[in-house]
């Protein structure tokens, strides 16, 4: 449904942020900009936290360890921009362990017109110098590709014909399990 701007779309939206909230799983609240996130976490996290759940907000300025307590929480609020990057970092970094963000099950977006249009049309990029030489990647990708080149050459191996009975059963159980 859309509202006008001062329907009070960010009190209407409690209710099922709060019922999304309870099954443990985590609600984003998908703003347009930093004041947003930050203003409507402010206002509503009273109401939340008398309601048994915590409230966090991403903002631009976090390290990643105030970035995952954010995201622990019930309720994560923040713009899109930021929840984007912090997928594209998650999907970056070399230990899972160094994610931040949580799994998406709900979300409500406010401005959804206008993340969904306007903002589609400009990606999310990280970009950057690389930290380490390439070559080591170059040099296994050719490798891969001789593997693969000579596995097509290789000839397929003879079928294995079973005749029934002629097997004694603790061979064929030995296939499977250790068997003394």
């Amino acid at each position: 449904a859309e509202m006008k701007t001062g329907e009070g779309k960010t009190l209407t939206s409690t209710l099922p942020v709060y019922l999304n909230a309870l099954t443990g799983k985590g609600v984003h609240v998908v703003t347009v900009n930093d004041y947003l996130a930050r203003r409507d976490a402010a206002w509503m996290k009273p109401v939340f936290e008398l309601l048994g759940v915590s409230v966090g907000v991403i903002q631009h300025e976090m390290n990643p360890e105030q970035r995952k307590a954010a995201y622990g929480s019930d309720i994560t609020y923040g713009t899109n921009n930021e929840f984007g990057f912090d997928f594209l970092r998650d999907n970056m970094v070399s230990e899972l362990d160094f994610r931040v963000q949580r799994g998406f099950h709900y979300a409500i977006v406010d401005e959804v017109d206008s993340i969904l249009i306007d903002e589609a049309r400009t990606p999310l990029i990280i970009s950057g110098p690389a930290d380490e030489n390439t070559d080591k990647y170059n040099r296994l990708d050719k490798a891969v590709r001789q593997l693969l080149r000579d596995e097509e050459k290789a000839p397929e191996p003879p079928p294995r014909e079973v005749e029934p009975g002629k097997e004694e059963p603790h061979v064929i159980f030995g296939w499977f399990y250790d068997v003394d």
